[in-house]
């Protein structure tokens, strides 16, 4: 068992602060999940706490020194050359505390002073981890996790399906003290964040999380960090996240009560004050009419009149000067996203008719489908059952082996694909998108940027050098420019901040084209109005 004992934590990309004088202790049992809008510097947090990247200031401490603290990164990565078991060795940490441990034995047949004790230390870590059996422990889970999937396939060649489920399997095999998930929920159907909920659950280490999957948040968490970039805040909430939505919200409307009392109490002892002094000035001009007429006791009182109004209106300022000052709350940036309408195509969208398609060793079909103008259809299913694939045939993306696809006319499509594909490119974001629409000035498309949270600092930027949740907001930018009547969005929650998945959730509700959703997220499921749900097991297509 280990505890983290963080103080006092700093980050910032160069002179722009994200989050600094942060406290946070993470004990055996604890489940923390961290919030906020993409940016605000959580993934930076997590890099932190795993000693993955120094702090600019601050401390992480663990106690014992000795503990181990694994780390799981937003991308599934896939190295060139490098084996499912490789991986899941990499991920668990085993691999390095092999070759420390091989290292120290060199050393120790070499005679080198204090090789014996570095190799014990190397021994006790390396088995701690699990590399004992590991190769065995791999074997049984993949199969339960990962069905089909072969310890020896090369991870390139995996899906992004069956990338994140090698992910999960990491997890499942990992002996770490501590653990650091970024998203780790991306890409896993319901039965993986099944999975994934029920080991959380049951771990006895601490854990710190990021996630898009409210639901999953939900059902895990213990305590909930906001960073808070626009107020430049930390807050820690005890308990878990509805309770945290529910204390936020009470927050926010106390914080807005409490600045309009301020402003209309100021803005009323100010109008007071502007009024006391044009009865002094009122005086003043009084005493100068009357002393023409040398009355002596006229041009008096006027004088006392104007010097009561003036001590009326410093006794006011002295009580504005005593107001203790509320800053008014700063809003969150917001996606205010709209996806334009393009001319409504015809009766059929587009159609599938005895439809099959291969590709190693998976077939999709025999099936006939039928899309409708006005259709809302959710998409639904495991990984690598064909989901995908599915779509890929019906858009004409994907070649077919026996049948026939077609779209309709007018059909004006936009896609958000779970690769985000678009934007994998080397040069800057700013041409990338731009060449998606010629037509749009340069001026325009920094505009609409903008509205997406991509700003000067990003859009001269190599598009591949942005991050998932960036990529993410250019393509729905890229809806947002263009017209288009049939809408498909795979996975589109991947990688987004929880204020844009609900500005995406009310954009689709306004949405009045056809739209195709694949999504594994169960509160989007939820939210979303559809009219049509199929669900794809096995390479078979069944309406529910």
């Amino acid at each position: 068992m280990a505890t983290l004992l963080a103080r006092g934590l700093a980050a910032g990309h160069g002179a722009r602060v994200l989050f600094s004088g942060l406290d946070l202790v993470v004990a055996p049992g604890d489940v923390v999940g961290l919030v906020g809008v993409n940016g605000a510097g959580k993934s930076t947090l997590l890099r932190t706490l795993a000693g993955q990247a120094a702090a600019e200031a601050g401390s992480v401490v663990l106690s014992p020194p000795s503990a181990t603290v694994g780390f799981l990164p937003q991308e599934h990565e896939r190295r060139a050359g490098e084996t499912v078991l490789g991986a899941l060795g990499r991920r668990t940490g085993v691999t390095a505390a092999q070759q420390e441990m091989d290292a120290a034995l060199e050393a120790l047949t070499e005679g080198v002073a204090g090789a014996d004790d570095r190799y014990g230390e190397a021994l006790e870590r390396w088995l701690a981890l699990g590399g004992a059996d590991l190769d065995d422990r791999a074997a049984d889970v993949l199969a339960e996790v990962a069905p089909g999937v072969a310890p020896e396939a090369l991870m390139t060649g995996l899906s992004g399906g069956q990338a994140a489920r090698v992910g999960l399997a990491s997890l499942l095999l990992s002996r770490y003290d501590l653990l650091m998930l970024d998203e780790p929920t991306n890409d896993l159907d319901l039965a993986g964040l099944d999975q994934l909920e029920r080991f959380v659950a049951s771990l006895r280490t601490g854990v710190v999380l990021v996630s898009h999957d409210r639901e999953f948040l939900a059902r895990t968490v213990t305590r909930v960090v906001e960073l808070d970039l626009a107020q430049q805040l930390v807050r820690v909430h005890d308990g878990g996240y509805d309770a945290y939505l529910t204390e936020r919200e009470v927050a926010r409307r106390h914080a807005r009560e409490e600045f309009e009392e301020y402003a209309d109490t100021k803005a009323g002892l100010e109008g007071r004050a502007r009024m006391q002094r044009n009865w002094m000035a009122k005086g003043v001009r009084d005493s100068i009419k009357k002393s023409k007429d040398g009355d002596k006791n006229i041009k008096a009182a006027a004088r006392a009149s104007s010097e009561k109004q003036a001590a009326k209106a410093r006794q006011t300022d002295r009580r504005i000067e005593r107001l203790e000052v509320v800053e008014e709350p700063r809003k969150e940036w917001e996606l205010q996203m709209q996806i334009a309408p393009a001319p409504r195509a015809g009766a059929v969208v587009a159609t599938l008719r005895g439809a099959v398609v291969t590709r190693s060793g998976f077939r999709l079909g025999p099936l006939d489908l039928q899309v409708d103008w006005g259709d809302r259809l959710a998409v639904t299913g495991a990984n690598g059952a064909g989901k995908s694939t599915l779509i890929g045939a019906l858009l004409g993306r994907v070649p077919l082996d026996v049948g026939t696809a077609s779209l309709g006319s007018g059909v004006q499509v936009g896609e958000v694909d779970q690769a985000r594909g678009r934007f994998l490119g080397s040069e800057p974001l700013a041409l990338a998108f731009g060449a998606e629409v010629p037509d749009l000035p340069d001026a325009e498309v920094r505009t609409l940027l903008a509205k997406f949270g991509l700003r000067a600092d990003h859009v001269l930027r190599p598009a591949d050098t942005l991050s998932p949740g960036e990529r993410t907001r250019a393509a729905l930018a890229l809806l947002q420019a263009r017209g288009v009547n049939v809408l498909v969005l795979d996975e589109p929650t991947n990688h987004l901040d929880l204020p844009a998945i609900e500005q995406l959730e009310q954009a689709m509700e306004g949405y009045a084209g056809t739209l195709v959703l694949v999504t594994h997220d169960r509160r989007m499921l939820e939210a979303v109005r559809v009219t049509r749900r199929l669900h794809v097991e096995d390479g078979a297509v069944r309406e529910v």
